[in-house]
């Protein structure tokens, strides 16, 4: 499929990639309707299904939000951040050649049982705006919604672009990586009032470190007695976990 792709030689496929043996296209955002009908109505292609539209935020892109050092259980214990890469009342500056905001829309082709994703790059960083697809694929209204609300990236085109996941209201979008873990708001009923009511988060930012587990996370006590059953490297036989 990559190959046919290729000949077609499509207007506005800027890249074809098959890395870890799925088919990735990059597409320019000015011509991502010229392609998507393309991939939709040329016979050797027939991607007539569209599964998924899905926002892509690189702020953060190969970034840790701990520091890391020794071993074992110490690996990591020490957050850089307070969560999402925020730095006290600082976020860390994107830098990249590339755009920070993308679009990935997952293509199915039923007559050839071929996947293909298409990836966009919004080119205003601070408005981040594509076309949209639904003049192609009308399933494409309600996931284009979901990807404005969660990631504030604007479908140019679109018939009913409003919110679809957050309250009436919500400020900011939730899954952008410089959006507090914790929020900016908690909403609670206040049997007084007799309504639900807003108030500031009252939850402490953090860093979630990752848990290491390992099957041998018992170990045999050095006060044991050597009679005891133990395995030869020093671990807790099977039968004594399950004691």
């Amino acid at each position: 499929m990559a190959d046919t792709i290729k000949s077609a030689s499509i207007a506005g496929v800027l890249k074809v990639d098959t890395d870890l043996d799925e088919l990735s296209l990059e597409v320019e955002a000015a011509k991502l309707v010229e392609v998507a009908t393309e991939l939709r109505d040329n016979p050797l292609l027939s991607f007539e299904q569209l599964s998924d539209v899905c926002g892509i935020d690189y702020l953060t892109y190969g970034q840790d939000e701990w520091e890391t050092g020794g071993s074992g259980y110490s690996r990591g214990v020490s957050g850089a951040s307070v969560g999402r890469m925020s730095f006290g009342d600082e976020t860390k500056a994107f830098e990249s050649d590339k755009p920070r905001f993308a679009v990935a829309y997952q293509l199915l082709s039923l007559k050839h049982n071929v996947r293909v994703r298409l990836k966009v790059y919004a080119q205003d960083n601070e408005f981040p705006v594509v076309p949209s697809v639904t003049s192609v694929w009308s399933s494409a209204e309600w996931a284009e919604r979901e990807a404005f609300d969660l990631f504030g990236i604007h479908f140019d085109g679109h018939d009913d672009l409003r919110r679809l996941l957050t309250d009436y209201g919500f400020v900011g979008h939730p899954f952008r990586k410089d959006f507090p873990l914790v929020g900016n708001v908690e909403m609670r009923y206040d049997p007084k009032r007799k309504r639900v009511i807003y108030e500031p988060v009252t939850i402490e930012p953090r860093v979630l470190v990752p848990r290491v587990i390992r099957k041998t996370s018992r170990r045999v006590s050095s006060e044991q007695p050597e009679n005891q059953d133990s395995t030869a490297d020093g671990s807790v036989s099977e039968e004594q976990q399950d004691a």
